[in-house]
């Protein structure tokens, strides 16, 4: 198919290389070209302007950081929505409030084309595995158009229901692995504080029953010159997905204490400096609690 990817960041950059390799021509774009260049290379074509990549393509997604971004790409000068061809799909993966992501679909719709929400979950590290998963909200007809496509991007393609509903659960999926990494952080640190050393700590849980694929890939970056340098999720962005949960707990009426507790860590990781560090970064926050010194 002839496919257009808007938002080359950390998952554009491991998508689009996926795409092509099943056969389909990707044409993209992004805000800054630079970043563009590795998939140049690997056979994406350049468009300059999101409008200008719909224009060529049956398939359009975007992935970009909040619902500020995907208005501005969807419905802003040269957007997606003034190139899409009559019958073509727009595809959202980008983790924003279920009711933006509604309101987006409805504008496409009263021009005569669909949009689907289509959040990936997963990171970089489960993307090159083949182990990344996307769920989809939205018109089940246009879900099983593109379906083929997404199975080129990762193996688990669930349609979730209704427009908005996929971003619903990838908000609630994405509290579950924030809480469950700031638990692994403080169980280290009381582990730490106790007398067992971090490496023998971080092993005796991986192996453990608490072990998950998150933290298989992720908890080992505690570990002394294991952070890496380009975090997988930074604390600002984690941090936007518990403002999210946090907000659509209040909408429905809903309690979710626990990305309350969530995103106080965040805030105290900002407060510490350690915001440019992949979130796990909060065992640190825990250790300084706890009177514990490098």
């Amino acid at each position: 198919m002839e496919i257009a990817f808007i938002g080359l960041g950390t998952m554009g950059l491991g998508i689009v290389p996926r795409l092509i390799a099943a056969g389909h021509t990707v044409t993209g774009w992004n805000r800054t070209p630079e970043k563009a260049e590795p998939l140049l290379q690997a056979g994406m074509r350049w468009a300059d302007s999101p409008r200008a990549a719909a224009s060529h393509s049956e398939i359009v997604f975007s992935i970009v950081t909040d619902a500020a971004a995907v208005r501005a790409i969807a419905l802003g000068d040269k957007g997606v929505i003034s190139g899409l061809r009559p019958g073509g799909i727009y595809l959202d993966m980008s983790t924003i409030a279920p009711q933006a992501s509604r309101a987006l679909a409805a504008e496409f719709a009263k021009a005569g084309l669909t949009m689907l929400d289509a959040p990936i979950s997963g990171s970089p590290v489960t993307l090159a595995a083949g182990n990344a998963s996307i769920m989809v909200g939205g018109d089940k007809a246009a879900f099983e158009r593109v379906q083929p496509v997404l199975l080129a991007i990762g193996p688990k393609v669930t349609y979730i229901g209704a427009s908005g509903l996929a971003v619903q659960m990838k908000i609630a999926i994405n509290l579950i692995l924030m809480v469950e990494v700031i638990a692994f952080g403080e169980g280290v640190a009381l582990a730490e504080k106790g007398g067992v050393s971090r490496e023998a700590a971080v092993d005796a849980i991986l192996k453990s029953v608490a072990a998950s694929p998150v933290l298989g890939y992720r908890g080992p970056f505690i570990l002394d010159g294991k952070m890496p340098k380009v975090p997988l999720a930074d604390v600002n962005l984690q941090q936007k997905d518990m403002i999210l949960a946090l907000d659509e707990g209040r909408r429905l009426g809903v309690p979710v204490p626990l990305a309350a507790a969530a995103n106080e860590m965040m805030n105290a990781c900002r407060g510490l400096g350690l915001d440019h560090n992949d979130f796990v970064t909060a065992h640190e926050v825990y250790r300084r609690l706890g009177g514990m010194s490098k």
